[in-house]
């Protein structure tokens, strides 16, 4: 064998290898999310989206820590879009001063994958401190953590294993954690009845925009 065919089918013998890691990766996180476990928990949240927000007139206040914080952004502004109003609140800054934005017919949606996260749990106490009846919908991997024994609406992960080489950057579990909360937002258009003309007054620029128009 010639030293450039060799060179040329060890490259296509590491492509071939990279592209079944890739597809694995793939398989590994769509198992994730179809192992996702489903029941009542989901329509007790979207009641207490509804109650709160389309009948109280409150918010969804959607919170979470590091990465699980990045999702709870996505998530409110998805819900925001999509006609319930929402907003994300940092656990560090509610400790100084954005706790402010809570009103007592709100509801929150806190997001942790062990559950233990200590600047949500510290959030719990602030808003209880501020009002003691507000609801909780947790979305964690542990049902026997310290958050998911507080929840109103509880929304289990399935844990998971992350497809991270190491096992531990939060990469299967945000998956999950993002179609848990697309759930939550499909379900609520759902039964608010949001219509493409509703999406239109909230989202009238850029692709999205002009294609509601149609």
């Amino acid at each position: 064998m010639q030293g450039g065919d060799f060179t040329i089918n060890a490259r296509k013998l590491h492509t071939t290898m990279y592209l079944e890691e890739m597809k694995q990766v793939l398989r590994q996180e769509a198992d994730a999310v179809l192992n996702i476990p489903v029941g009542e928990s989901y329509n007790d949240a979207i009641d207490l989206i509804c109650k709160h927000v389309h009948e109280r007139k409150g918010k969804l206040v959607t919170s979470g820590m590091g990465k699980a914080g990045q999702i709870a952004l996505n998530i409110a502004t998805t819900f925001s879009s999509t006609g319930t109003p929402s907003v994300f609140l940092h656990p560090s800054e509610a400790q100084h001063g954005d706790l402010g934005v809570l009103q007592s017919n709100d509801v929150m949606l806190l997001i942790s994958n062990s559950g233990k996260t200590r600047e949500i749990l510290e959030l719990v106490t602030l808003a209880r401190n501020l009002y003691a009846q507000i609801p909780f919908i947790i979305i964690t991997s542990n049902p026997e953590s310290p958050l998911a024994e507080i929840a109103d609406a509880l929304l289990l992960t399935g844990n998971p294993e992350e497809v991270c080489a190491l096992g531990l950057s939060p990469t299967t579990s945000t998956t999950v954690m993002t179609v848990i909360g697309d759930v939550l937002v499909v379900g609520t258009m759902r039964k608010i009845g949001f219509t493409r003309a509703d999406y239109n007054k909230r989202h009238h620029g850029g692709y999205l925009g002009q294609k509601s128009k149609e």
